[in-house]
């Protein structure tokens, strides 16, 4: 515990130094199947090999799979912080290529619909370890709610991960309605998952752009696309993330390329600083609710 504390504040201080904090991402999609999780798994390891350090959080709670994609047995879930002798330096494991992860669990519904005390306790570990990292990713559950929307307004980045599938792109759309109406500053990034050809990836992504701008006025980010590769699903067989089952595979190439783009945004965004910290602003929308 000690050598935890010490190493803590020391990344503190770095931070501090570099002037420079936590970002945190939200991964979500508007329907399931579409590969989100995967996206958000391979994301993280290449923000690691880009020398960024990550802490991935699967809360998608009751049907996560960060865990079953790497090929890991966790003793410890998200659900077990809330046991007694548990802390978050316990449920924090350590993936390949020194990914930090959470991985989901079972028997609560939502992590947010709880009573103020776990609350306040679930943001007080979380941010004990927030110096430690670079980005801390939320690869969300499917559907939406109140809380989670206080969750998702208190991020700095949004992912939206579809497919070019007619149905993926409308529940796609509907997220994206749906936080922007909520707070339309939030910068969203759009990813297309299992484009059959460039032309369709390309497509998807300027079709989305542009009935975003006309019917919401909002400029979405396009993040890329991950064109349909075999790899993929070989990799998902082996539980080996794609990006290291293999690094030359179109989709890993694509993964590496899309870390690059969203990290050069990050540059230019440095200057602008942000009036609200993550955690501050999970308090001030959980505890005042």
């Amino acid at each position: 515990m000690v050598r935890d504390q010490a190493e803590s504040l020391r990344l503190r201080v770095k931070k501090m130094q570099h002037e420079t904090e936590t970002k945190a991402i939200a991964v979500l999609s508007g329907k399931g199947g579409v590969g989100k999780s995967n996206v958000s798994l391979n994301f993280s390891l290449a923000l690691r090999q880009r020398g960024k350090n990550v802490l991935l959080f699967d809360m998608d709670i009751g049907m996560g799979n960060i865990d079953i994609l790497l090929g890991q047995t966790s003793s410890h879930t998200i659900i077990d912080i809330f046991r007694p002798n548990v802390t978050i330096h316990d449920i924090i494991k350590t993936g390949p290529e020194n990914l930090s992860f959470i991985a989901g669990g079972t028997g609560l519904t939502d992590i947010f619909h709880m009573d103020e005390q776990k609350v306040q306790y679930f943001i007080e570990q979380l941010q004990l370890v927030s110096e430690q990292y670079d980005y801390i990713i939320f690869d969300m559950g499917a559907g939406m709610s109140e809380d989670r929307l206080q969750l998702l307004k208190a991020v700095d980045d949004i992912f939206i991960v579809t497919t070019p599938e007619p149905t993926a792109l409308t529940d796609a759309y509907a997220t994206m309605k749906y936080i922007h109406l909520a707070d339309h500053q939030l910068p969203i990034y759009v990813l297309v998952n299992r484009a059959r050809s460039d032309k369709e990836g390309i497509e998807t992504l300027q079709r989305l752009k542009q009935v975003a701008k006309r019917f919401l006025g909002k400029e979405l980010h396009a993040l890329g696309y991950v064109p349909e590769d075999r790899t993929v699903s070989n990799a998902v067989i082996r539980q080996t993330p794609f990006l290291l089952f293999d690094p030359s595979a179109k989709a890993s190439k694509a993964v590496i390329q899309m870390t690059e783009r969203y990290l050069a945004n990050e540059e230019h965004k440095e200057q602008m600083k942000r009036p609200f910290h993550f955690f501050a602003k999970l308090r001030q929308y959980f505890l005042e609710r």
